[in-house]
């Protein structure tokens, strides 16, 4: 048997776990990597929960497809005052929740006021830029009332941290929101949810308020379920798709890309606009992590360009910066020799810091080891990503350990803030959502895990997201990118590409960059 029909006959062979399920008429099949901890939009910033969320649950507008233009969702229309501290939305007076319940200004306020709540600490609390007051002078109006400009406001509000929920809901299920049951206005309902299994989503027969502009169809989608069903290994999913026992997948081995692209019964979809990045994270208040030196001599031992060879089969690009090229406010000045793959300069700065290299092969000072533990997590290329970092860092005389978590754990253990540095992804529509997320102080410890506190740092980035005109926003968070990319808080290693491998026979089918989410709301799906 040839090495084709060997390599054929396993895939087809690891498919047949899935090929065993039961499925019913008109469910549609996603598979991805991992799950979620909980399905509550303001929890935590996971895309395992993210994803599907766009789906059960809506936000006031929506995002089109250039990451840009924003678009009337729930809110029909909004209107802002001259010095951009309030804003008007209107809502539609037909949308109901998957429970039959009326959505009025009543959940959109409570929505926001829980997630802004200051005690409870949400990661992404910080989207709704400081409230002063939201009021609802009627049903179906909401007046939302800033302490200060947020020129990303709108952007931010398109993000599943703003999906408006329902307070009888989360109420009635108390510490089971989003483990037993969420209740939203978006396309799809919950049906029921096995943790590391399988998420089952049925259709939300009275929807018809889908994001004007985006989708031809408002609603109701044209199938009957849909089943986010997780596939941990890499072969499986490549197997699945390939043997036809399921829809869509975008959680893709990379290696498979142009066999898909090959499969007759397969189309492959890339957004019109995403920025994506792999990284790894240095926790700026670590003994060891302290030195500016010890970080940057972390970022020249890594060959960018071999990683995206080696890890990401070509599919990807070597990161020269923090912020992809092609996003707004993106600063040119950057792409400077920080990530220039040069082990003489990473010794060179060791060598500066007092780190000794002894016979051993590992370095010392004071009688300590220059030993740092790495947090990562089983999804995407991160363990390979983490095992690349470390085989490179024992080559200058760093000792990394790696502690590896499932993704359901995974945030739970970095929430105890024992480590040294975590290797994760992160999509992002634009300079200064990257900038604001992983550097202002108040988005400490998350998502701010490399726990940088600098004023100037957060001087920048208010002036930047209180900006009012395009060139002081532009001007400010160029400067934010400089200060942080000079300090090697946070080393790129690929600015990432979303590929969405759906069934040719689906029609409708269109990758969205939003989040990273690709399928987004599937209005236009149809088996």
């Amino acid at each position: 048997m040839t090495a084709v029909r060997v390599a054929v006959a396993f895939l087809l062979a690891a498919a047949a776990g899935l090929a065993s399920l039961p499925i019913r008429a008109q469910t549609l099949i996603n598979i991805r990597t991992q799950d979620a901890p909980r399905y509550d939009p303001h929890h935590n910033t996971s895309s395992g929960m993210g994803h599907p969320m766009f789906m059960m649950g809506d936000t006031l507008v929506a995002l089109d497809w250039d990451l840009k233009t924003v678009k009337p969702l729930l809110a029909t229309s909004w209107t802002m005052s001259a010095d951009g501290l309030t804003y008007t939305f209107k809502l539609r007076d037909d949308v109901t929740f998957c429970s039959g319940k009326k959505l009025t200004a009543d959940d959109v306020i409570y929505s926001f006021t829980r997630l802004a709540d200051p005690a409870a600490k949400y990661p992404f609390h910080w989207r709704l830029g400081e409230i002063d007051a939201l009021t609802a002078p009627d049903p179906y109006t909401v007046i939302y009332k800033l302490k200060r400009p947020h020129a990303e406001l709108l952007v931010d509000l398109t993000n599943f941290a703003a999906t408006i929920i329902n307070k009888e809901n989360v109420e009635a299920l108390g510490a089971d929101f989003g483990v037993k049951g969420f209740d939203g206005t978006g396309p799809l309902c919950w049906e029921a949810w096995e943790p590391r299994k399988e998420l089952v989503l049925k259709r939300h027969g009275a929807y018809k308020w889908g994001p004007t502009g985006v989708y031809k169809n408002p609603g109701p989608v044209k199938y009957e379920r849909m089943i986010w069903r997780i596939v941990p290994e890499e072969t499986t999913r490549m197997a699945a798709m390939l043997a036809g026992q399921a829809d869509f997948c975008h959680w893709n081995p990379l290696q498979a890309i142009d066999a898909f692209r090959k499969a007759p019964h397969l189309a492959v979809y890339e957004p019109d606009a995403y920025f994506g990045m792999y990284y790894f994270g240095m926790k700026s208040t670590r003994e060891y992590m302290r030195d500016r030196r010890v970080r940057a001599a972390l970022s020249h031992v890594l060959d960018r360009d071999e990683i995206n060879k080696a890890l990401f089969f070509g599919q990807a690009q070597p990161a020269r910066s923090l912020v992809h090229e092609k996003a707004q406010d993106f600063n040119p000045a950057t792409l400077d020799g920080l990530t220039r793959f040069d082990p003489a300069a990473s010794r060179k700065l060791l060598d500066e810091a007092g780190w000794e290299l002894r016979s051993d092969g590992f370095r010392y000072k004071d009688g300590k080891k220059l030993e740092l533990l790495l947090y990562s997590y089983t999804v995407g290329e991160n363990p390979k990503l983490s095992e690349v970092l470390q085989g490179a860092a024992r080559k200058i005389g760093i000792d990394i350990k790696v502690q590896m978590w499932d993704p359901t754990a995974f945030f739970q253990k970095i929430a105890q803030q024992d480590y040294d540095i975590w290797t994760l992804s992160v999509p992002y529509t634009s300079a200064g959502d990257q900038m604001y997320l992983y550097y202002h102080s108040n988005n400490r410890p998350a998502p701010n895990r490399t726990m940088w506190a600098d004023p100037v740092t957060d001087k920048l980035l208010d002036a930047g997201r209180t900006a009012v005109s395009d060139a002081d926003r532009r001007d400010n968070f160029y400067k934010v990118q400089q200060l942080v990319h000079d300090e090697a808080l946070m080393l790129p290693t690929v600015h990432s590409r979303l590929y969405l491998v759906a069934k040719k026979s689906i029609k409708g089918a269109r990758a969205h960059g939003n989040y990273a989410a690709a399928l987004y709301k599937g209005l236009d799906l149809q088996p």
